[in-house]
């Protein structure tokens, strides 16, 4: 299993028609789990792998979980981001970074990519406030 941090930009991306904030995805985490998020390029996810979802505004954290269902897969409708991948919102687990999120400074982020493999001294941090 591996831990992957997905990038999203409320003022650009979108889920279900709204700004991809974290109380969005808290609200899709309860009442329409399962969803299909872009990806540049096609990772080496696989089914059981996490998307630990990292919001760059207003506040720069790891407030959403998701569990990957599928290996992402072509898209050739869309010439930005060639690649889909099906995951399901983890509900409880959201609601406990929603309420306590893991801020960039503890992550241990870089240059900030789309999609990046979480760093093991990040993944604990991340595990614990997830209550996973």
């Amino acid at each position: 299993m591996q831990d992957w941090i997905y990038i999203l930009n409320p003022n650009k991306d979108t889920l279900d028609g709204e700004p991809a904030g974290k109380e969005t995805m808290r609200r899709l985490a309860h009442d329409d789990p399962k969803s299909d998020f872009w990806l540049s390029r096609r990772n080496r996810m696989e089914p059981g792998d996490r998307l630990w979802f990292f919001f760059s505004h207003p506040e720069s954290a790891v407030a959403a979980v998701a569990e990957v269902d599928n290996k992402p897969r072509e898209d050739p409708d869309d010439p930005d981001f060639g690649y889909r991948v099906e995951a399901t919102l983890l509900p409880e687990p959201t609601d406990a970074l929603y309420g306590s999120p893991v801020g960039r400074d503890e992550l241990e982020l870089g240059q900030v990519r789309s999609v990046q493999k979480v760093k093991p001294g990040a993944l604990k941090i991340l595990l614990e406030r997830a209550g996973l």
